[in-house]
């Protein structure tokens, strides 16, 4: 049996403890902050972003350098014999599309998937390749197991602020200055593609109420009868993030649903006292 790498980013909200405990080689992404670029724990820390991000720090998401990803494919492929990298969606980032331009020059020894993930979506897409590395697929096979599945999730966020999506061009200054004054919490999608809106709600328990009863009702459309995991995510305080996976294990009886930290290139656009819930259809 060939030996397969898997490799994915920081986006996956997977920690370097958890990788490397998994064997995954984890690529730490890059964002800016007041014009300096930081690499996602290595050189900043979650809490430091949040600290700058709250003393009113400039901040934008950016990509890996080419030259950093073929340099961890070429150690790589010194022991293992194909890689499997998965990255962030193409819809959300440019990364994805750079990295396939990247592997054809690795003649099929790297497959790329582009799943249209992130964060927690993501993370369970790594754990699917690894479970399909035991059963005995090829790299190449697993590539199109995990885009045929790509569009199998949805995350719904609970946004505390619009200022940075206002800065984005994701919603306007006077949508965000009225939302502002009503007290209206945006709840947001990623249902393969993109980031899109999904809800405005007044005040973040009513957020909170949309979310569950939305997971609720895909278990029981898009989901019924299927294999998924539900996992809860936020940015910053950890705090109220732990109330809310409480509130979550409770509403649906599960007390092995778990709390992941939402990845910066996320916080880079939502800012912090997000909340968030996921269901990902798995490979058994």
């Amino acid at each position: 049996m060939s030996r397969i790498a898997v490799v994915t980013d920081t986006n996956s909200s997977m920690t370097r403890e958890e990788a490397k405990k998994l064997g995954v080689f984890l690529l730490p992404m890059p964002f800016m902050m007041n014009g300096v670029e930081y690499f996602e724990g290595v050189t900043c820390t979650y809490e430091h972003f949040f600290e700058m991000l709250e003393q009113g720090a400039d901040v934008s998401t950016s990509q890996p350098a080419p030259e950093s990803i073929t340099g961890l494919w070429d150690e790589i492929l010194k022991t293992y014999d194909s890689i499997i990298h998965i990255p962030m969606s193409s819809a959300l980032s440019g990364s994805c599309g750079t990295a396939k331009a990247l592997s054809a020059e690795y003649n099929g020894r790297v497959c790329v998937v582009d799943n249209k993930r992130i964060s927690v979506s993501q993370r369970e897409s790594v754990l699917d390749a690894l479970r399909l590395i035991e059963k005995g697929l090829t790299a190449a096979e697993i590539c199109v197991q995990l885009e045929n599945a790509a569009l199998n999730s949805s995350i719904y966020l609970a946004v505390n602020t619009l200022e940075l999506l206002k800065k984005s061009g994701r919603v306007t200054a006077a949508g965000a200055a009225l939302a502002t004054l009503l007290g209206l919490k945006p709840v947001l999608q990623i249902q393969g593609e993109k980031l899109d809106a999904f809800a405005k709600v007044r005040g973040m328990a009513a957020a909170e109420k949309t979310m569950l009863k939305a997971i609720e009702k895909d278990l029981a459309t898009r989901f019924a009868g299927k294999p998924v995991h539900l996992a809860t995510a936020y940015s910053g305080n950890l705090k109220t993030a732990l109330e809310w996976r409480k509130t979550v294990r409770k509403y649906f009886d599960d007390n092995r649903i778990e709390l992941y930290k939402l990845p910066l290139s996320i916080a880079c656009h939502v800012g912090a006292g997000v909340k968030a819930i996921a269901c990902i259809e798995y490979f058994e």
